[in-house]
């Protein structure tokens, strides 16, 4: 076998060029390539280094279906050239393979990041033919062998992870095995031959609403695992399977069947594909979470809101819920700049008297609403101390809104039958059209150069569906561009206004993915109004997004006692603090636990853009009793833990990285407690009281 070996940031990936001249991945893993775990019946049949796939040529082999494997031309490719260099960010490593019936040119790009065991990938296509040639699928990264370390059989070792997602119920995920996927052994593992897919999809504009874009395999007679993301925010596709004994894995962006995306490539024309992220470590599932957590940091936009981890109120969960008006905001600001607040936005309605809805994409001051003008109102927050902030859904426009017909064609908008595509009486505008671009600016620059706004909330709450028909090649490549056009013009904006904080929310989380994420500094993580519930997703939403990303809602209730404002709080003092709730009408002592918890934030949320996750209670579940989530720097350790209904009173927490070290265990919120806590070195645990149900407390180790 003619290997190649590649070591980098604690990843060993084994690649071969073949006598027949093929390129083949053998090997992605933190553990040593072991020739023997390729069983001799395949050798390397399979393996591909990329799948492509176009249309009239034929497949061969046997009972794929619809499986991205054998792909035409891919399963042709041959070497061409392979280039290895460093970068800013690291090692680069690019194969370059070629069909030379078509002239298809394809790159395989493996791009290392300095102290961090994930690589991003991506496939670069060019068209070196005569002709123009259709394009069906590309992957982005291909694996063939993620099962083969170890002696068991893959049923017993190998446990898939999956981060399921909706609206108020995100970030819930789930462990199979291969059999609850449907995937189990049905024949002596040399010979497992199936046409069943295991995997996750998303296709339209909500890229998370029914997955987060990532998944976990682990291998648990070797304690290695496999993890990944894919950054983009459309249209994608994941899928593990099986070929000739061995499991693959695949990811890839939008494809004809999953997604109805086809591109035709012209001639010299390059397409790239959406960028994915593959990780691997010798650990559990914290240790792949660190490491993806390390990488989200080295790809994102640099920006003083992940430095300096503002709190920001706003005015929308279990308050004005959307109805805003200058007679509400006053006394709601003031009690905002009491609490020691940063940021105050006003959310949605502003611009257009009652029912706004279907009203949204002018973007003009409601004078019913603010009879002296908004800019009153931002003066106002300015006035205390604090940086005005307002909501905007800038990729849609309402069907009542006065531009709809005015202004707009429809090269504005989706359109798919000749008609144009509409959602909940919303449009969906096309940012690849230079007009929206222009429209979608000039609100920006207005509401940052006549009110003084710095801080955005960008909500979305429309699905838009396949993609639109005009000015491309299918549906699904419309969809593509304009997402393309979006995230482009994003960067515009924040390259005009470095400052401009704006939030990426989409009813919540439902676009929770790092194309947007590497631009935005923030993300709403849920539109969840119940307290109680929020804490799952409070502390499984670092599994998806950096802890100084993650925005999670902190809503007092009119009605509540101290114990509730605990548990509010603590629901985001480890992660970013979306602070609401009638601030101005509850008690003073529930408004001195606001401040308190504040207070506390402040002192530690430089630890917080450092830290990494952990949960040493496992990933939580709406059901759960007893809930937690720790952070973790070189010095210190932070641990929220909620208890919702138990009759347990004293809850073992097992805290192992301390592996017997002396440490220092405090509550630090709320100052009020009383409940019993200790820390044992010897067990590597601490042990918590909590006698009454729906309480929280947060606590800090130093060690």
């Amino acid at each position: 076998m003619n290997l190649k070996y590649i070591t980098e940031n604690g990843i060993n990936i084994v690649l071969e060029k073949t006598d027949e001249n093929e390129v083949k991945l053998l090997h992605f893993s933190a553990m040593e390539f072991d020739e023997k775990t390729l069983y001799s019946r395949t050798k390397t049949l399979g393996f591909k280094l990329v799948e492509v796939q176009c249309p009239g040529i034929n497949r061969p082999g046997e009972r794929h279906g619809n499986k991205y494997i054998v792909t035409a031309p891919g399963y042709r490719l041959k070497y061409k050239d392979f280039k290895d260099y460093r970068n800013d960010f690291g090692r680069k490593i690019e194969i370059i393979t070629f069909d030379e019936e078509t002239g298809l040119e394809v790159t395989s790009n493996f791009q290392f990041f300095d102290g961090i065991s994930v690589a991003r990938s991506w496939t670069t296509l060019i068209n070196k033919g005569k002709k123009a040639l259709g394009i069906e699928y590309v992957s982005s990264f291909a694996l063939t062998g993620i099962e083969k370390e170890g002696l068991k059989n893959q049923d017993e070792k190998i446990r898939v992870r999956i981060p399921h997602n909706s609206w108020q119920r995100e970030l819930q995920w789930q462990e199979y095995t291969l059999e609850q996927l449907g995937i189990g052994l049905a024949q002596p593992v040399h010979y497992q031959h199936s046409s069943k897919v295991a995997g996750a999809t998303n296709v339209g504009n909500w890229s998370t609403k029914e997955y987060i874009p990532m998944g976990y395999v682990e291998n648990t007679e070797t304690g290695s695992n496999l993890f990944w993301q894919i950054e983009h925010n459309g249209s994608w596709h994941w899928e593990i399977s099986d070929q000739e004994g061995h499991l693959y894995l695949q990811l890839s962006g939008p494809s004809e069947i999953e997604s109805h995306w086809y591109k035709e490539l012209k001639q010299n024309e390059i397409f790239e594909s959406v960028y994915t992220s593959v990780g691997t470590t010798m650990g559990n599932f914290d240790t792949a979470m660190g490491e993806l957590t390390k990488y989200r940091r080295a790809i994102r936009r640099p920006n003083n809101d992940n430095e300096s981890l503002a709190v920001i109120f706003n005015d929308y969960m279990n308050c004005l819920w959307g109805d805003p008006t200058a007679e509400k905001e006053f006394p709601l600001i003031d009690a905002a700049a009491q609490a020691g607040c940063e940021y105050f936005c006003i959310d949605a309605g502003w611009y257009a008297k009652g029912f706004w809805w279907d009203w949204v994409g002018e973007w003009q001051e409601s004078r019913e609403r603010f009879p002296n003008g908004l800019k009153e109102v931002t003066d106002y927050i300015r006035s205390k101390g604090l940086v005005p902030g307002a909501w905007l859904e800038i990729e849609v426009m309402g069907i009542k809104c006065p531009m709809v017909n005015e202004v707009c064609d429809d090269t504005w908008f989706f359109t798919r039958h000749g008609k144009r595509v509409y959602d909940r009486s919303r449009y969906q505008l096309d940012f690849r059209n230079e007009k929206v671009i222009a429209h979608a600016t000039g609100v920006i620059d207005k509401l940052v150069s006549e009110y003084g706004i710095g801080y955005i909330k960008m909500d979305y709450n429309i699905e838009p569906g396949i993609g639109t028909e005009y000015n491309c090649d299918s549906v699904g490549d419309g969809l593509l561009g304009h997402q393309r056009a979006y995230l482009k013009w994003l960067d515009e904006i924040f390259i005009k206004y470095p400052d401009l904080i704006i939030e990426n929310c989409s009813s919540g989380g439902l676009r929770i993915d790092y194309a947007m994420l590497s631009r935005y500094s923030i993300q709403s993580t849920s539109d969840q109004d119940d307290y109680r519930k929020y804490c799952t997703i409070a502390a499984n939403s670092p599994a998806a997004l950096t802890p100084e990303q993650s925005a999670i809602w902190s809503y007092p209730m009119s009605e509540g006692d101290k114990e509730e404002v605990v548990f509010n709080m603590v629901n985001a003092m480890l992660l970013r603090v979306h602070q609401s709730g009638h601030l101005g009408y509850i008690t003073e002592d529930r408004k001195e636990l606001v401040k308190e918890a504040l207070d506390v934030y402040k002192n530690i949320r430089q630890d917080i853009k450092i830290s990494l996750p952990f949960w040493p209670l496992g990933l939580s579940k709406f059901s759960d009793q007893w809930v937690c989530l720790g952070l973790k720097t070189d010095k210190k350790a932070y641990i929220a833990v909620w208890k919702r209904e138990s009759s347990e009173t004293v809850k073992e927490i097992p805290v192992d990285f301390l592996k017997e070290k002396s440490a220092k265990l405090s509550c630090i919120y709320p100052n009020f407690n009383e409940n019993r806590f200790s820390y044992n070195a010897e067990k590597s645990t601490i042990s918590v009281e909590l006698k009454e149900n729906y309480t929280a407390r947060l606590y800090e180790i130093e060690f």
